[in-house]
């Protein structure tokens, strides 16, 4: 967090802001990366084509290398184990079919919406979240 920068952090927010109102505006759907993810890999049905949703996957991980070609990136160090990412990455895939939703449709677009369910499931998962850090890092003492 050393290079952390409020305004880099605030052209962060207007763009995923504008991604997910110009989905909204001109296609009608919600920028949830669970439900493009799984249209896109024709696990489930929806309005958006799977082209559509392929493109907006795809595109998440080149529009996050595009700025740090201009921008030094900060260096990335994993302090865990394989089987414990694959874990959570399985945990927080479950939680999210299981909410019907995941923290850019819920937390970005419903909240936005003032959707009552998206309000509901942001402070559910963010208060498991609370709670997760604490227990691991103050009860069971592990770094997180």
């Amino acid at each position: 967090m050393a290079e952390f920068n409020a305004l880099t952090a605030l052209a962060g927010g207007l763009m995923i802001g504008i991604a997910a109102g110009a989905m909204l505006l001109l296609l009608g759907r919600i920028a949830g990366v669970s439900g493009m993810s799984a249209q896109a890999l024709g696990l489930s049905r929806g309005a958006t084509s799977r082209g559509i949703a392929a493109a907006f996957i795809i595109g998440l991980p080149l529009g996050a290398t595009l700025p740090t070609m201009v921008i030094k990136a900060p260096a990335i160090t994993v302090t865990t184990s394989v089987p414990l990412l694959i874990a959570g990455g399985l945990l927080v895939g479950f939680g999210t079919r299981l909410g019907n939703g995941c923290t850019s449709g819920h937390g970005v677009c419903g909240m936005a919406r003032l959707s009552r369910r998206s309000i509901a499931a942001t402070a559910s998962f963010m208060a498991a979240g609370f709670v997760t850090v604490f227990v691991l890092r103050h009860l069971l003492e592990m770094p997180l």
